[in-house]
C-alpha cells in the first residue's frame, strides 16, 4: 500500500498513503484523534497536547513565586479521551455482553466522571535549592465511574462499564498538580479556573471519538463528589469549619443542630451559593455585617467549582467509628444492666478498650478520631478483638 514518489533529488523514496499515516499515528502511545461537536468554547482544537503549564490562559501576575513553576496539568478533554481509550476493550466487551449490535451503537454514550481534589500536605524541600514555591501541594484528579448507552429506540439506559474499584488510587487519573495551599482560595481559584472553563464547555458538547474502529459520540456528566469537607467549603465559598454554620449540606447553625438532631434537608446548592455570594458582594439591603452574614448563611467567597452535596466518605467513616467506639465501651461495661455508671467506671471501660486495641491491633489511643484510626476500628479484625472484652456471648453476637 505504499506508493513510490520521485523525490526532487531523483532518488525514489517511500511515502505512506494518507490512511496509513493516520493509522500509524493512532498506534503511537498517547495519540488519539478526536473532535467536539460543537467545538469547545475558548479551547484550542488541537488534540496532540501533552502536559501544559497549568496557568496557561492566565496572564502571569503572581508576584510572590515564579508563575511557571506553580502548576502542571493535562488539558481536561485530552485527559478524558486518554482515559476512555484505556477502557476501550472493556467498553467494547460491555457492548457485546449486553447483546447490542456493535455497529448500530454509535450515539448515546454517557460517561460519569467523579472529580477529586485534595491537599497533599507539606512538600517543602529539605535544603531549598530550587525555585521559591509554596510548600504545600494540591492534586486535582478524576475517575471514570461508568459508561452507559441509551440506544435510539430504547427507553432504558444500559450500563456497559462500571469501575470495579472506584476508590482505588489506581483508577484515579491525575489531571493537575499545583504548588498551592488548599486554603488559599484566590490562588486555587486562579489555577483551577481554566479547568472549570473546560469542564463547563464540555457539558454543552459531544465528544466524537473512534472506539472499536468506529466513531462514537460521548456526553460527560461531572460529579464533584471526591472532595473532603475542607475542600467543599473552599470550592463552594463557605466559611471554614469553625463557622457558626456547621454544615456543607444545609443552613443549620451550631445552636439549631444541637436542638434538632434529625430533621435537616439539603438546601445548599451551587447555584444558590452563587446567588448568596452576589448578595454578600452587593449588600442590596444595606444591612450590617452580622445581618448580611445571617442572610447568606456563611457564603462569603465566590463558589467556583460545582460540587455535589454529599457527605464525604472520610467524615462518614469518622462519624461511624466515633459512634461505635462509644458503643464498644458501653458493651464492655454492660450498661444495659447498669444504666447510671459513674465517671470512674466509664473511664475504666475506655482504658480497657484502649489497652486491648493497642495490644492486639497496635492501635494507639487518639484524642480525636482520625480517618486512619476510624478505618482500622471498623474492620472484622477489630470486631473480634473487642468481642473478647464483652462478657456475654449473646451480646457479642448482636455486636458482631
Amino acid at each position: 500500500m505504499y506508493r513510490t514518489v520521485k523525490a526532487t533529488s531523483g532518488r525514489q523514496i517511500f511515502q505512506p498513503l494518507h490512511t496509513l499515516r493516520a493509522a500509524e499515528k493512532e498506534l503511537l502511545p498517547g495519540f488519539h484523534q478526536f473532535e467536539w461537536q460543537p467545538a469547545l468554547k475558548n479551547v484550542s482544537e488541537s488534540y496532540n497536547v501533552g502536559i501544559i503549564n497549568g496557568l496557561s490562559g492566565w496572564t502571569s501576575s503572581l508576584d510572590d513565586s515564579p508563575a511557571d513553576t506553580i502548576t502542571r496539568r493535562f488539558r481536561y478533554d485530552v485527559a478524558l479521551v486518554a482515559a476512555l481509550k484505556d477502557l476501550e476493550e472493556d467498553i467494547m466487551e460491555g457492548l457485546r455482553d449486553t447483546g447490542m449490535e456493535d455497529s448500530a451503537c454509535t450515539l448515546g454514550f454517557r460517561v460519569m466522571i467523579k472529580e477529586c481534589c485534595d491537599g497533599m500536605g507539606d512538600v517543602s524541600e529539605k535544603h531549598g535549592g530550587g525555585p521559591a514555591v509554596p510548600e504545600k501541594a494540591v492534586r486535582f484528579s478524576f475517575t471514570v465511574m461508568s459508561v452507559s448507552i441509551q440506544a435510539e429506540d430504547e427507553q432504558e439506559e444500559v450500563t456497559i462499564f462500571t469501575e470495579p474499584k472506584p476508590n482505588s488510587e489506581l483508577s484515579c487519573k491525575p489531571l493537575c498538580l499545583m504548588f498551592v495551599d488548599e486554603s488559599d482560595h484566590e490562588t486555587l481559584t486562579a489555577v483551577l479556573g481554566p479547568i472549570v472553563a473546560e469542564r463547563n464547555a464540555m457539558k454543552e458538547s459531544r465528544l466524537i471519538l473512534s472506539m472499536g474502529g468506529m466513531p462514537r459520540s460521548f456526553r460527560f456528566l461531572f460529579r464533584g463528589t471526591g472532595y473532603d469537607e475542607k475542600m467543599v467549603r473552599e470550592m463552594e465559598g463557605l466559611e471554614a469549619s469553625g463557622s457558626t454554620y456547621i454544615c456543607t449540606l444545609c443552613d443549620s447553625s451550631r445552636a439549631e443542630a444541637a436542638q434538632n438532631m434529625v430533621l435537616h434537608s439539603i438546601t445548599r446548592s451551587h447555584d444558590e451559593n452563587l446567588e448568596r455570594y452576589e448578595i454578600w458582594r452587593t449588600n442590596p439591603f444595606s444591612e450590617s455585617v452580622d445581618e448580611l452574614r445571617d442572610r447568606v448563611k456563611g457564603v462569603s467567597a465566590k463558589p467556583f467549582l460545582e460540587t455535589q452535596p454529599t457527605l464525604d466518605a472520610l467524615h462518614c467513616d469518622i462519624g461511624n467509628a466515633t459512634e461505635f467506639y462509644k458503643i464498644f465501651q458501653d458493651e464492655i461495661g454492660e450498661v444495659y444492666k447498669n444504666p447510671n455508671p459513674s465517671r470512674e467506671e466509664r473511664r475504666s471501660w475506655r482504658a480497657a478498650l484502649d489497652k486491648q486495641l493497642r495490644k492486639k491491633m497496635k492501635l494507639k489511643p487518639v484524642m480525636r478520631m482520625n480517618g486512619n484510626y476510624a478505618r482500622r476500628l471498623m474492620t472484622m479484625e477489630a470486631t473480634e478483638v473487642v468481642c473478647e472484652l464483652v462478657p456475654s456471648e449473646e451480646r457479642r453476637e448482636v455486636l458482631r
